[in-house]
C-alpha cells in the first residue's frame, strides 16, 4: 500500500506540462476522461502502519483554554485517534461523482498542489467537506494532507497530516453568538529527530 502512492504520483506527473493537453493544463475535464483521485485513506492509513513498524509510541498533546496536556499514546489507539479520517474512503471510487480535483504547481510553497471541494450540494450526512495533498516537486512524495470536515453537531473537524512527523486536529465551535472559536487542538508527534 505504501509503495504504490509514488507510483500514482509518478503515474500524475510523469507527462511534461508542455505535452500535455491544453484541457490538462487547464484542469478542464475531458468527457470520457476517468477521474483519478489522489487515495488519501490509503496514505493516512500506510503512515498508521508505519508509525507501528518504527515502534515509537506517539506522544499526544492537547490543548483547550490554552492549556496543554499530554500523553504518550498506546498503539491500539491509533486506530481510534485517526478513525474520523478513516470515512468515508477517499480514493477515485467513492467521491468523483460529489467532488472535483483541482491541481497546480504552488511556486510560493513549492509543492504541487491538489485541491477537491464539492460539484454540489452535499447531502446533510455527509461529513467530509474538502481536502488538499500536498506534493514534493523534486521527490513526488506527499509532503501534508489537509482535510475538513464537520461533525454530526456541526461543528468543524480539522486534520493536518506532515507526512512523517505529525498531525493535528483542530475542533472548531460556534459560541453563544454564532462566532467560531477553537474548541480543541490535538496533536500526535512520532518524529521526535526533527523538533
Amino acid at each position: 500500500m505504501i509503495n504504490s502512492i509514488p507510483a500514482f504520483l509518478i503515474i500524475l506527473f510523469s507527462c511534461n506540462e508542455s505535452q500535455q493537453p491544453e484541457a490538462v493544463k487547464n484542469d478542464i475535464a475531458v468527457p470520457g476522461e476517468k477521474k483519478i483521485f489522489f487515495p488519501v485513506t490509503d496514505f493516512i492509513k500506510g503512515q498508521i502502519a508505519e508509525i507501528r513498524t518504527i515502534g515509537i509510541n506517539p506522544q499526544k498533546i492537547t490543548v483547550v483554554n490554552n492549556k496543554p496536556d499530554s500523553t504518550w499514546l498506546k498503539m491500539e489507539e491509533l486506530n481510534t485517534e485517526f478513525g474520523p479520517f478513516l470515512s468515508p474512503v477517499i480514493d477515485s471510487v467513492n467521491l468523483t461523482g460529489l467532488f472535483a480535483e483541482k491541481k497546480f504547481l504552488d511556486q510560493t510553497i513549492d509543492a504541487f498542489t491538489f485541491t477537491y471541494d464539492p460539484v454540489k450540494a452535499l447531502p446533510d450526512s455527509f461529513l467530509l467537506q474538502h481536502w488538499d495533498v500536498y506534493v514534493d516537486p523534486r521527490s513526488n512524495t506527499v509532503r501534508r494532507v489537509y482535510l475538513l470536515k464537520k461533525t454530526a453537531d456541526h461543528n468543524i473537524l480539522q486534520l493536518t497530516w506532515q507526512t512523517n512527523k505529525f498531525c493535528k486536529l483542530v475542533s472548531i465551535s460556534k459560541d453563544a453568538k454564532g462566532n467560531d472559536y477553537v474548541e480543541k487542538e490535538i496533536t500526535i508527534k512520532w518524529d521526535f529527530d526533527n523538533q
